[in-house]
């Protein structure tokens, strides 16, 4: 017999939901593009030394 799933903690619903929120904002401000919607930003390269970057 299986369990049931536990209900998820607030904490969990809330990252979720911040997660959503992050990835609609992408999508609103990419519209219309080609490219997906990604939340991170991938690590400097070389040529990006020149650049400053908020954490």
């Amino acid at each position: 017999m299986t369990k049931p799933h536990a209900r998820p903690s607030p904490e969990e619903i809330k990252e979720k939901q911040d997660l959503e929120d992050a990835l609609e904002e992408g999508l609103e401000e990419t519209f219309p593009g080609s490219d997906p919607v990604n939340v991170t930003q991938p690590a400097p390269s070389r040529g990006d030394g020149h650049v400053k970057r908020s954490d």
